[in-house]
């Protein structure tokens, strides 16, 4: 059996539903044996491969960075999966929205550290204005909510589409939990 290719991103999020990916516990080895993971920011993979089967998409749209990874895993992949909440509805990472880029920057940056008052400008993303979920950049086939979405949604949805299923995940998931 050919193993099919899975990517997972980690945009302007918590890392949760990445936690929540490996709490699939010791069943992530037998998952592991019917995928391929080809791109990950828990692994040191560069770029985004082509030929994607599966990319689940964790964070918000937040930075020019986002913005062109998110295009670019779209470009690349068969399946696009909003994984959690920030990639649904752009929850946390969201609620920067009501501040202009330069406030949020000044409070985390001047107010909230040492940094004696300078502002980041090359190891800090270009932030855009908003903070976006997915869908208004790209087109989204499934949306995972939940935050973190529970392990075991993440093995049923994962082992579903491997199989040629569509993921039943309603009443298994809700936001915030």
């Amino acid at each position: 059996m050919t193993r099919k290719r899975l990517a997972t991103a980690w945009l302007d999020g918590c890392s949760g539903c990445h936690m929540s990916f490996l709490d699939i516990d010791e069943e992530i080895i037998q998952l592991f044996d019917r995928i391929e993971l080809v791109y990950c920011p828990l692994m040191d993979f560069k770029t985004i491969p082509e030929n994607i089967d599966f990319a689940l998409v964790e964070g918000a749209v937040s930075s020019q960075a986002d913005k062109e990874e998110i295009l670019s895993l779209r470009e690349s992949s068969k399946v696009l999966i909003a994984f959690g909440d920030c990639a649904v509805t752009a929850n946390v990472p969201g609620m920067r929205n009501q501040f202009s880029v330069m406030e949020t920057l000044s409070r985390a940056y001047i107010e909230n550290s040492a940094s004696n008052g300078i502002l980041p400008d090359s190891v800090v993303p270009k932030l855009m204005k908003y903070a976006r979920p997915l869908h208004e950049y790209v087109r989204v086939d499934l949306f995972l909510p939940g935050c973190p979405p529970p392990a075991g949604v993440i093995l049923s949805t994962l082992s579903d589409l491997i199989d040629g299923r569509p993921p039943g995940i309603e009443g298994k998931t809700r936001f915030g939990a």
